[in-house]
């Protein structure tokens, strides 16, 4: 506790750059908070101050503390704040990013099967690529997020992975179509229809790796999000799309055609902050990935070591 308060001390003094002035800012007279800095500076074993007669300004080392502390604070003031309410029964709302091509039945069973569990726990869902959740989960303005693998995860916790195989969408009257199982070399001469690569950098960059391994080197890369535009494309001669199935079962213009010897496989888990997370959010992954696994097509492998690598997790093996 009272390196906290020397971490608040020392902030005031920052963003003040007066000893005189964070005093007043802190109600409380400046020869304490001096011996205070000065205390912290023995400990740290650098001179966070270089102090003028008019002013004062931050050191090298008071630069990085200064960055740090305001981390470690809000840390700790987010932890207490979670801790008090868990202690009144009291959990705030559960902040969780879902990336746009989960189908809205599945996460309508999501939902419905976490409220079933934990009916005190609001979840204020949000449509958000990976790479939106990324950045929002390391900035704590996410409780936990459905990320697709690979991805960077330095800071953040995995619940178990859903490992869902990838069929290939064609237009019906393609002579593909009539392949029961085609490999990816045959579709050698055709477009692909891929989400943007700022979406999932991982995901999209372990596609296309995978179908140049197995001799696809699609004849050009267009991309969609939204399913009904991947659908438009496909229909319009553009390329064939990778999916589970679940896009091509609502056009019948075009089928959907299971890949040989599962080349292909789409990789998500729950992630939650290391530091500091939401009570409940390792909980959602548990549901999800029960929820999710049950589709009749997923299945679910355990959760990655806390020091998995990106590629390690889109590779594990069951």
């Amino acid at each position: 506790m009272d390196h906290l308060r020397s971490l608040r001390y020392f902030l005031a003094v920052a963003d003040e750059r007066h000893f005189g002035r964070a005093a007043d800012r802190l109600g409380i007279a400046q020869p304490p908070l001096s011996q205070r800095i000065k205390r912290l500076e023995a400990e740290l074993g650098a001179r966070l101050f270089d102090r003028g007669p008019r002013h004062t300004t931050l050191t090298e080392a008071g630069e990085v503390l200064r960055a740090e502390a305001r981390d470690v604070l809000a840390r700790w003031d987010r932890m207490t704040t979670l801790v008090a309410k868990a202690g009144r029964g009291e959990i705030d709302a559960l902040r969780v990013g879902i990336p746009p091509e989960v189908p809205g039945r599945l996460l309508a069973a999501i939902v419905t099967a976490f409220a079933a569990a934990h009916p005190d726990v609001r979840l204020d869902l949000q449509e958000l690529t990976t790479a939106e959740q990324s950045r929002l989960l390391t900035g704590h303005e996410l409780d936990a997020g459905l990320l697709q693998h690979p991805v960077d995860v330095v800071g953040l916790r995995l619940g178990p992975v859903v490992d869902t195989p990838l069929g290939v969408v064609l237009p019906r009257d393609s002579p593909l179509a009539r392949r029961t199982e085609p490999g990816l070399a045959d579709l050698a001469g055709e477009g692909l229809v891929l989400s943007p690569r700022a979406a999932a950098p991982g995901w999209y960059d372990a596609v296309l790796r995978t179908c140049w391994e197995h001799g696809f080197r699609p004849a050009a890369v267009h991309h969609a999000r939204n399913p009904e535009f991947v659908l438009g494309l496909v229909l319009a001669g553009h390329g064939v799309a990778f999916e589970p199935g679940t896009v091509a079962r609502k056009e019948p213009r075009v089928v959907w055609r299971p890949l040989a010897e599962g080349a292909l496989h789409a990789r998500m888990s729950f992630a939650w902050p290391v530091v500091s997370p939401h009570p409940q959010a390792a909980r959602l992954a548990e549901v999800a990935a029960r929820v999710l696994q049950d589709d009749g097509v997923s299945r679910v492998l355990p959760a990655p070591a806390e020091d998995a690598r990106p590629w390690d997790v889109f590779y594990q093996r069951s």
